[in-house]
């Protein structure tokens, strides 16, 4: 039998198919990256979209004084009677002083009116020494009970501080201890 050569239109080699690469997992960073993507895409559309719904809408430009307004002044608010015995009493207002007219340090009285701890004691005790004293010692050994004995004096331990937030605090400890041993 005679050999006859393979047709070109019926023998066509058989077609090869590769299988299908497997899904690869992304990382976080890469479906971040493309939910950031997807994100920026909708918020222009929404933006172009709210340009085109409101460019027929007339507008007057508003004067931000009349929409901003600060609060209204009331001045300091006033000093509850929390302590009836006197050293609790001025070491409580004291502590209001402070509040109401700041706190300061390297100065019994800054510039600008505000008083260290010393300070606001001696305006509150109005000329009496000896509640002042009585004060600023009670107010020492708040002090000390909290930061250690290693604590020389009341100013010594208000210019430390960079902030009024502690030694505010610690003369309105101090009226709560006067007031705890009736002074």
């Amino acid at each position: 039998m005679p050999h006859t050569p393979p047709s070109p239109a019926t023998d066509h080699p058989a077609p090869t198919t590769q299988a299908a690469a497997p899904p690869v997992e992304l990382t976080l960073e890469e479906r971040l990256a493309f939910i950031n993507a997807a994100m920026t895409v909708r918020l222009d559309e929404a933006a172009v979209a709210y340009e085109v719904n409101t460019a027929h809408i007339p507008i007057e430009p508003v004067d931000l004084a009349d929409v901003v307004t600060g609060p209204v002044d009331t001045g300091p608010a006033p000093l509850p009677e929390l302590y009836p015995t006197p050293v609790a009493a001025l070491l409580q207002r004291a502590h209001h002083r402070l509040l109401t007219g700041g706190w300061c340090k390297d100065a019994l009285v800054d510039e600008d009116g505000a008083r260290c701890m010393l300070g606001a004691i001696r305006i509150e005790a109005r000329g009496n020494s000896g509640l002042e004293a009585d004060a600023a010692a009670v107010l020492l050994d708040a002090i000390r009970r909290r930061f250690g004995a290693d604590v020389d004096s009341v100013p010594s331990f208000n210019d430390a501080h960079g902030s009024g937030r502690i030694p505010i605090r610690m003369v309105d400890q101090a009226a709560g201890l006067a007031d705890a041993r009736s002074l």
